[in-house]
């Protein structure tokens, strides 16, 4: 299995704005004095960097629109609700928000497909919903393709029963753990796994402190170490900067690249840097609207492709 692609699929937003029905508990998001109309018109921009910067070193970039026929404004999020697989599995996921609902479309399924990439089986955790029930997709879930692993930060957006239930159904094998964040004194589950941890090739960015369970930390540094990768460990101030939030993709002649924003970028020690720099690139872009509102950054704006192609 490969970890990473070369092929991104990404939601250009027509009504960004920050998602009340989110900020319950993420703690990321922070309300921007400015219209809602000119909110999304920055986030378009951003949006439109990003996705030039990774065409230009070669990512294959899927861009699908939002539609205003539904108030969705966390769209650009798509990596929380669909997960596509090499062997033409798709997944599909249900989430915490009800407005977050409304961004499962068929129609991106068919674009992919118009691509030329098969789908074999799609299958549908959504259901859990109305037991009030969530897993949000490679957001909740850091995969290891490579070696058969998923891990998953518990939260009210991710749980232990149905994480568990998608390890059976894709074959993964699960790792366990709550990561929290001091939030007024208080430590809170963080909403999303891949907000404190992201697994490349060679290497791993995680923030061990975020796991208060020594058991748990332990497990998890061991599961890495067995896969021999690399463990950048991050502080939670870098956490808040979204420096957990990467995605390490291939690019022109299969050259290797971590993409994040410009905040988790600099966010960086010299020698975080530099470690990084020993098994690929950084790719920054400015995300800084879309961070502020949304509370993601930019591996949540990436849904990888995995899909076979139709031979």
């Amino acid at each position: 299995m490969q970890q990473i692609t070369n092929t991104i699929l990404m939601v250009r937003p027509v009504n960004f704005r920050m998602n009340e029905e989110t900020a319950i508990n993420n703690y990321f998001q922070e309300n921007i004095s400015k219209e809602n109309k000119a909110i999304n018109a920055l986030a378009q921009e951003e949006f439109d960097a990003f996705v030039k910067k990774l065409q230009d070193v070669g990512v294959k970039v899927i861009v699908v629109s939002d539609s205003l026929e539904n108030d969705t404004p966390d769209s650009i999020f798509p990596n929380n609700w669909v997960s596509f697989h090499e062997n033409g599995n798709v997944g599909v996921y249900p989430m915490f928000a009800e407005n977050r609902r409304l961004e499962r479309r068929e129609d991106v399924l068919e674009t992919l497909e118009a691509e030329g990439f098969l789908i074999n089986n799609i299958i549908d955790y959504t259901s859990a919903e109305d037991e009030g029930v969530f897993l949000e997709g490679t957001g909740s879930i850091v995969l290891d393709r490579a070696n058969g692993k998923a891990y998953c930060a518990l939260s009210a957006r991710a749980d232990e029963e149905l994480f568990i239930e998608f390890c059976e159904d894709f074959e993964y094998s699960p790792i366990i753990f709550t990561a929290y964040q001091t939030i007024e004194n208080q430590r809170k589950p963080i909403y999303h796994t891949n907000v404190m941890m992201c697994l490349a090739e060679t290497f791993a960015v995680i923030c061990l402190s975020c796991i208060d369970d020594k058991k748990e930390r332990k497990a998890v540094v061991k599961s890495l170490k067995e896969n021999k990768k690399e463990i950048i460990d991050i502080t939670e101030a870098q956490v808040e900067q979204f420096a957990g939030n990467m995605l390490q993709v291939k690019g022109a002649n299969n050259k290797r690249y971590l993409v994040m924003s410009a905040a988790a970028h600099k966010a960086l020690t010299v020698s975080q840097t530099k470690t990084i720099e020993k098994h690929c690139t950084i790719l920054s872009s400015s995300l800084s609207t879309i961070e502020t509102c949304g509370g993601g950054s930019a591996r949540c704006m990436m849904a990888e492709v995995f899909l076979p192609k139709v031979n």
